[in-house]
């Protein structure tokens, strides 16, 4: 008998971009995947469906706590779950796992929940940030109490949840490597490097606890020296309160300080005319997709000493972890690059090995599917 699978994302676009290749496997082998996320494009219904997997449009706000809003969209989980006899429910992201686990504890339903990474809310960068992780905490705590298995994409989170006691030791715990990435989307390719002329970029939700205005100081400060050094920025502007300003963006690239390319669905087709990948961020991350991405192709990394990040670095071997939200270390590792453009393609090939020794998506997907076996068998 088919066992049905509910998948729960707070973003459409990251079902097919980032657990495509997990739902495919699922599907192979034989069990009946539903997505569920809100803000479902016509696009995004289409890519589902090309991949067997069923879409639901899901009433869930990305952002912000409004209880009333936040209890509908539990009980349309709730609905959802009985609906479509669902026999596990899989969330990921912040509300998903909270309200997707506490609908399926209703309907007693086993759950998986995947922790990608604690963002700003347990970055303690503000009173606002530790304001929010004190409800989140609480909020975790509750709906995770009778999850079959939480799974994290690192050491440092489980440990965080551990100490805050947001799990107890006697709960199943596991850990992933982030998300993966196909490594036939992304191949790996050597490029050719004029002195001086680095192209360093950035992929990113471009808010500052992403590191943005790091690299966009690092940007100029580096062009006076090194003018023929370049600088791309992809990602587009959101509406969260530390968004960069789109003005600011376009200020730098009219002064030929940056290349700022907007969002682009076509990352792979940028990535591979790049040269050095920069993520300086201070944000919680799971494991960065973006970086696994660039590993893939083949690019030195520079990033920050910081909980998912640090994972994706052999230090001086393939890259740099330097600390976070701090300049003069960013423009250091970018010029090192650029005085010795030689190691790119060397540094570049570590990073490749390293993609498919411990972040091919193939492995991940065979560790999460097992886990997925382990609890349904049970």
């Amino acid at each position: 008998m088919n066992k049905n699978v509910l998948i729960i994302a707070s973003m459409a676009n990251s079902l097919p971009h980032f657990r495509g290749d997990f739902m495919t496997e699922l599907v192979e082998q034989g069990y009946t995947v539903f997505a569920a996320a809100p803000e479902m494009t016509s696009k995004n219904i289409d890519e589902l469906t090309q991949l067997g997997v069923t879409p639901i449009t899901l009433n869930l706000d990305r952002i912000g706590l409004n209880p009333v809003k936040d209890f509908k969209s539990v009980l349309q989980i709730k609905n959802l779950i009985k609906k479509h006899h669902i026999d596990l429910v899989f969330p990921y992201t912040i509300k998903p796992v909270v309200y997707g686990s506490i609908a399926a504890n209703m309907c007693n339903t086993p759950t998986i929940s995947l922790i990608t990474g604690l963002g700003f809310t347990f970055s303690g960068a503000s009173k606002k940030a530790n304001l929010l992780q004190q409800i989140t905490k609480r909020l975790y705590r509750y709906a995770l109490r009778k999850n079959k298995l939480v799974i994290f994409q690192n050491e440092d989170d489980r440990q965080l949840f551990f100490k805050k006691r947001i799990l107890s030791k006697k709960q199943k715990t596991d850990i992933v490597n982030g998300s993966g990435v196909n490594l036939d989307r992304y191949p790996f390719r050597e490029i050719n490097v004029n002195s001086e002329n680095v192209k360093f970029v950035i992929v990113a939700r471009l808010i500052k606890e992403k590191g943005i205005q790091l690299f966009m100081d690092t940007a100029i400060a580096l062009k006076k020296q090194f003018p023929l050094s370049e600088f791309h920025i992809i990602g587009g502007v959101g509406n969260s309160p530390s968004s960069v300003k789109i003005e600011t963006l376009n200020t730098l690239h009219d002064s030929g300080a940056i290349v700022f390319h907007g969002r682009k669905s076509n990352v792979p087709d940028f990535l591979k005319d790049m040269h050095v990948f920069v993520l300086p961020t201070f944000y919680r991350e799971g494991i960065p997709r973006s970086i696994l991405e660039a590993l893939s192709i083949g690019m030195p990394i520079i990033t920050t000493n910081t909980p998912g990040c640090k994972e994706t670095i052999v230090e001086n071997e393939n890259g740099f972890l330097i600390p976070p939200n701090s300049l003069e270390p960013l423009i250091e590792s970018c010029k090192f690059f650029i005085e010795n453009p030689d190691k790119i393609n060397q540094m570049g090939k570590r990073s490749r090995r390293l993609a498919e020794e411990k972040f091919d998506v193939n492995i991940i997907n065979k560790h999460l599917t097992d886990n997925i076996k382990t609890v349904l068998d049970n």
